[in-house]
């Protein structure tokens, strides 16, 4: 559902970390080192980074720190299509590996709104569930604003298209076609194309192709599995035939990626 965890306390976890829950991390004093899908990030204070369900983190350094982690679920936030879009609006939670670091110095409601929530989770009174969920809206809808605030393009995904994302995380082990997410999503191939195109400059096929590669990176990177099990993983009956598809996307041999990682 929805966890809140004080930054300067010694319950952050340790290590790399995976979890099914969108993560936001607000750095109100000091600074934040952190490492996301291998990529390093410095937050400084009074900013925020989203990370989005299913990717590996790691709180590198937090001496001297400030802040709030929020997780929260996309069951429990996203009850309707406003939600959806909500989420992924201008890309707070971007499912394509571009974490952002916002800064927020403007918007002291932010704040406000984290304590609130742990209070809530705390107390839980009456109908918290349903306060909680408002006052995570309030803390997107501040995001947005500090986004747009500075300069950055308004882009606004609409909930199949972002449907459509959601299924193919949750879904890497059997490689899918696009035509068994059109019969899911009660839409069309040509549909889900169009909206591809227009969100991500890509045909659907290409997108789930993406994701792939990205998960695939993940494995190597963080599980150090063998090519084969990585194969197995996403749904490639054959290894061979995963390698080639990804040194078509990456230029780079699974051999190769895996032996960057450890250089």
């Amino acid at each position: 559902m929805t966890e809140i965890i004080p930054l300067y306390s010694n319950q952050l976890p340790k290590g790399h970390r995976r979890v099914k829950k969108y993560v936001l991390v607000y750095c109100s004093k000091g600074n934040v080192e952190m490492e996301i899908d291998g990529i390093q990030f410095d937050i400084p204070s009074n900013s925020v980074i989203t990370i989005t369900s299913g990717q590996y983190h790691k709180f590198k350094k937090t001496s001297g720190a400030n802040g709030t982690v929020l997780e929260f679920t996309y069951d429990f936030f996203c009850k309707d299509d406003k939600d959806i879009e909500l989420i992924f609006h201008n890309g707070l939670f971007c499912h394509f590996d571009r974490n952002e670091i916002i800064e927020i110095s403007q918007h002291p409601s932010i704040q406000t709104q984290l304590d609130l929530i742990s209070k809530e989770l705390k107390e839980k009174p009456y109908q918290f569930t349903s306060s909680i969920h408002s006052r995570i809206e309030l803390i997107l809808i501040e995001l947005n604003r500090a986004k747009v605030g500075k300069g950055k393009e308004i882009w606004k995904p609409e909930a199949l298209f972002l449907k459509f994302l959601e299924l193919i995380r949750e879904d890497f082990q059997h490689k899918r076609p696009v035509k068994y997410y059109a019969q899911v999503l009660g839409t069309t191939e040509i549909r889900l194309n169009e909206l591809s195109k227009l969100h991500a400059g890509k045909t659907a096929q290409q997108i789930i192709h993406g994701l792939i590669i990205s998960e695939a990176k993940r494995l190597f990177y963080y599980e150090n599995l063998h090519v084969n099990e990585t194969a197995y993983a996403l749904g490639f009956n054959d290894p061979f035939y995963f390698s080639n598809f990804f040194k078509k996307h990456t230029n780079l041999s699974p051999q190769s990626f895996k032996k960057g990682v450890k250089d």
